[in-house]
This record gives structure tokens, C-alpha cells and sequence, in this order.
């Protein structure tokens, strides 16, 4: 099954709901935002990162104008560093290729070892937008579905201010 398949299925099982709209693969949030401009919700970007070991992995959602200090988010996660993961590390934990990545992707994560940090700015908002795991849909849905989402999968997460 496709993976936006799978994302629909677990969010219309959870009564969680969305809409949806379809362009072009894009890899780069600010590239999907141009098809979906003018629609509500805040913008995600999702980064996939590990540590300096490579022994925790992080995905790290925020506002896509914003960028990350990684140095300063190593320190709020008592991490000595952090790097963006490789794309084989994304592929063995969560199915996902680079530009498809998505808090959605955790349905893939069997383990459930990766750590989930929230931008908490961004939760001010009523509603939030990701790529159904695949880079030509992006997925809107409400801020409160989101965390719901992560609590039904068995996620805990950490607010963090970047």
C-alpha cells in the first residue's frame, strides 16, 4: 500500500479529520507552500536528526520560517550534537525518503525509539500542515488531531522553544 495510504487509513481509523491537497513532489517545504498558498495552518517542516553517536534519533517539527540552531536544540535535548540523520538511517526507521519526511512517518518507526520535540510556537495555531509521508499531498489537519494522532500512536513528545 502507498504510503499517504496508510497515513489516511491510521487518521480515518483514529476519526481524525483532514483534508487534503495534491501538486507536483516537491522537496522543501517552502516548494510545497507555493502550491498550497492562501489555505490555513501553519507550514511544518520535519527534520529527521541523530546524535553525535548515532545511538538517538529525533524528529524535530516547526514552523517552516524558522530555522534551527543545532547547537542550541543539542543542548536543550542534553545531547553534545546532533546531525540531520542519513537517508539510510530514515529509510531503516521510518520508511521514508528524504523530502517525504513527516511526523506521519512514526507509523513506520516498529521500534518506537525516536524522540519527538514540538516547536511550541507553533502550537498556538489552530491548525498544522505535513506530507502525508509522500512529497506530492500535503495534509491539513487540526493542531489538537496532531497531538492526538501522537498520543494514539504511543508517542510522548517534548515542547521545546526554537
Amino acid at each position: 500500500m502507498e504510503q499517504y495510504k496508510i497515513v489516511y487509513d491510521a487518521l480515518d481509523q483514529m476519526g481524525v479529520a483532514y483534508q487534503v491537497a495534491e501538486h507536483p513532489p516537491v522537496m522543501t517545504a517552502e516548494e510545497a507552500d507555493r502550491y498550497i498558498e492562501g489555505m490555513p495552518g501553519v507550514r511544518t517542516k520535519t527534520l529527521f536528526l541523530c546524535n553525535k553517536k548515532g545511538t538517538e534519533h529525533y524528529l524535530v517539527v516547526l514552523d517552516d520560517s524558522k530555522r534551527v540552531d543545532m547547537k542550541q536544540l543539542a543542548e536543550l535535548l542534553g545531547e553534545k550534537g546532533l546531525r540531520f540523520a542519513s537517508s539510510q538511517r530514515l529509510m531503516d526507521k521510518l520508511s521514508l525518503y528524504p523530502g517525504a519526511v513527516s511526523l506521519f512517518g512514526l507509523i513506520n518507526n516498529r521500534e518506537k525509539d525516536v524522540k519527538v520535540c514540538l516547536d511550541r510556537e507553533m502550537l498556538s495555531e489552530d491548525q498544522v500542515t505535513f506530507h502525508p509521508n509522500d512529497n506530492t499531498r500535503t495534509l491539513f489537519l487540526s493542531t489538537e488531531d496532531m497531538l492526538r494522532f501522537l498520543r494514539e500512536s504511543g508517542y510522548e513528545y517534548r515542547l521545546v522553544d526554537l
